[in-house]
């Protein structure tokens, strides 16, 4: 794939489309195949052409910098990784944060976590018998995320110590709305997607290959392996919501049973909204705890994973009690998802190749970050 669809590809190179939502449509991942009877026989995977070195960049920013770089390398989800570094910060530093801080920073995970499976869900959605066009619910999530932080894609609110912005009530009744809306969409579509014909049987993954790639996530749920560090390490307000955690009904492997996963989470997502939403009201106090202008951790190294929507993203410092890291290294779920491919992809037809890759969820900054 390529990140210009204009540009003369070389000899023997198909682009392969995976829709105009879809995060895989900016190209730049490299998959050379081999085939025997319109079917893959062999398939290798070449990343790397969007390396940004932002793991060394982060090494040059102070940690008040740092959120707003960390935010960048999975575009569709960037709140996870301001969040990410914030609270790694505060594990290191022994901070608590106020509790309205806590569900707010929980209430805007779980937006963040809508918006990211409607782009990975894109695809499937238009190859319906009925399409069904996630754009306009995604944009209305991305308004809501402009209202809030005065950024449309990238929220850049997190930091060590709260949050920068809080929620009045019209924003959370208009929140509340709009998880209405992605439930019902949610319940309308993972039926659905689990029995289309196209994906059906479709680059399975068996559950013993998900602990040997690393995998996590909704890949490994549509496995049948039940990893979800919500429930099985809550941080957040997640211990309050475990009620709310159902597990997706259908573990088949295969390209079908991701996307309806996807989509089952949709209305889980939707259901934590709402439980947030609800409970803020009540929440009294500040956002954040205030800080020094300079911030620096303490000497030592820390370790850090929240459930991300593509997956377990972890987050290593390594202090050496200045006011930037020594080391922040990423651990990214896209990597895990793109380097099963190499497996996954192996007995698929040519011609389910655009099916099997939208059912995998990466995002090229996630990625080569």
């Amino acid at each position: 794939m390529l990140p210009d669809a204009a540009a003369e590809p070389p000899a023997g190179t198909v682009l392969l489309d995976l829709g105009p939502d879809h995060p895989g449509g900016t190209g730049l991942l490299d998959l050379q195949l081999w085939t025997e009877d319109d079917r893959v026989t062999r398939a290798e995977v070449t990343v790397g052409a969007l390396h940004r070195g932002a793991e060394k960049l982060f090494e040059v920013r102070d940690y008040r910098q740092i959120g707003m770089l960390a935010d960048r390398h999975d575009w569709q989800a960037p709140f996870f990784g301001e969040l990410g570094v914030a609270l790694l910060g505060e594990q290191l530093l022994g901070l608590e944060v106020p509790e309205r801080a806590t569900w707010l920073r929980t209430l805007l995970a779980e937006h963040t976590r809508l918006l990211s499976h409607l782009g990975h869900l894109a695809r499937a959605a238009s190859r319906l018998p009925a399409p069904v066009d996630l754009h306009p619910l995604r944009e209305l999530l991305r308004r809501q995320t402009l209202r809030l932080t005065g950024n449309r894609i990238h929220p850049m609110v997190a930091r060590i110590g709260g949050l920068t912005v809080d929620a009045d009530g019209s924003w959370l009744t208009e929140e509340r709305r709009l998880a209405v809306e992605a439930a019902r969409l949610g319940e309308q579509l993972a039926p659905t997607l689990a029995t289309l014909p196209e994906a059906q049987g479709l680059a399975v993954l068996a559950p013993h290959l998900v602990p040997g790639y690393g995998l996590s996530g909704p890949v490994a749920r549509a496995s049948g392996v039940g990893l979800d560090l919500r429930s099985s390490a809550p941080a957040l307000a997640y211990p309050a919501l475990a009620d709310l955690l159902a597990p997706s009904p259908w573990t088949a492997g295969d390209a079908a049973a991701r996307s309806a996963t996807l989509a089952h989470e949709l209305t889980v997502s939707a259901a934590l909204v709402e439980a947030c939403a609800d409970r803020l009201p009540a929440v009294a106090g500040p956002v954040a705890v205030r800080l020094g202008k300079i911030v620096k951790l303490p000497e030592g190294e820390g370790y850090l994973a929240l459930e991300a929507p593509l997956g377990i993203a972890g987050f290593f410092v390594v202090s050496r009690g200045e006011k930037t890291p020594w080391r922040l290294a990423l651990r990214t779920p896209s990597f895990s998802n793109v380097c099963a491919l190499e497996t996954l992809l192996v007995g698929v037809p040519v011609t389910g190749l655009e099916t099997a890759l939208a059912s995998i969820g990466y995002v090229v900054g996630d990625l080569d970050r």
